[in-house]
């Protein structure tokens, strides 16, 4: 499969990482940032815990791309806080000088026997403008496939909208193979009046059993045709990942061309498979 055209150059690109648990990944995950600084990010975003348990971590991260001058963006939930927690988190975001929040309601950690006083993400946003104006750039998620609590694929659509509606600037989905997927959710949300930027997560494929294993906790869809040859290759991990993308650029291509307005890749804190897909696609 030959490079695309150079206009895919012109979407903006930006990438997801995770916080460090050892001060070896702190090391390690900064050198793979500096690799994958090449591609000329708009942001990196980092994600956090149930719970926010890793808020420490998280910060830590998105303070070390701001002073490496790009834009970090921490993954903010809100199940299980009060208000005042909130509020002592955007203080500490606004003093590190963040300017843009990926809004995630959040997975309730075990043990917990409330959402607390917000249960869903769309409370969040409203709150986050209602004490801070514009201040930030609110991203949120959305779900081409339905999210896997939702009760049908219209009451997800209506959840996505209040987000929207309580201020978001813009969606980051959850990871997809099904392109036709995400152009109906995109029109379907735009129906409701959530017109905003929708932007595509991106999975590169390097591990079969990861990702099927990834897809089947969060309720993403693998084609069966997809599963079935990834499954075929046993362990040849360089057919996995030679196969991986030609499938993903060949998403990526027609997302592009179907009107997507930018990529967010899931780095899985590694900077090879990014890198590859980058040249595939003339990045």
């Amino acid at each position: 499969m030959s490079p695309t055209t150079a206009s895919s150059a012109k979407l903006p690109l930006s990438l997801e990482f995770f916080p460090a648990k050892t001060p070896d990944g702190v090391a390690k995950y900064a050198a793979v940032r500096q690799e994958l600084y090449a591609l000329k990010p708009s942001f990196c975003s980092v994600t956090a815990g149930a719970g926010g348990s890793t808020h420490k971590g998280t910060l830590s991260m998105v303070h070390d791309i701001l002073a490496e001058g790009v834009e970090g963006a921490p993954h903010f939930t809100c199940v299980g806080a009060d208000k005042a927690t909130i509020r002592d988190a955007l203080a500490q975001f606004r003093a590190e000088g963040v300017r843009r929040i990926v809004a995630l309601r959040g997975d309730l950690p075990s043990g917990y026997g409330s959402f607390g006083e917000f249960r869903y993400a769309s409370d969040l946003v409203a709150f986050i403008r209602a004490e801070t104006g514009d201040h930030f750039h609110i991203e949120v998620a959305a779900y081409p496939e339905m999210h896997p609590q939702a009760r049908s694929p219209q009451a997800d659509l209506q959840a996505y909208a209040a987000k929207v509606q309580a201020g978001a600037n813009s969606a980051i989905t959850q990871l997809f193979f099904n392109a036709d997927a995400y152009f109906r959710f995109v029109d379907e949300a735009a129906r409701l009046g959530a017109d905003v930027p929708v932007v595509p997560g991106i999975m590169p494929i390097t591990n079969a059993s990861g990702l099927i294993r990834f897809a089947d906790n969060t309720g993403a869809e693998i084609p069966r045709w997809i599963r079935l040859r990834l499954q075929s290759f046993g362990d040849d991990v360089e057919s996995i990942k030679a196969f991986g993308l030609d499938v993903v650029s060949a998403l990526c291509e027609r997302l592009r061309e179907g009107g997507a307005p930018a990529f967010h890749i899931y780095t899985m804190n590694q900077s090879a498979a990014t890198l590859a897909l980058a040249r595939r696609l003339g990045w």
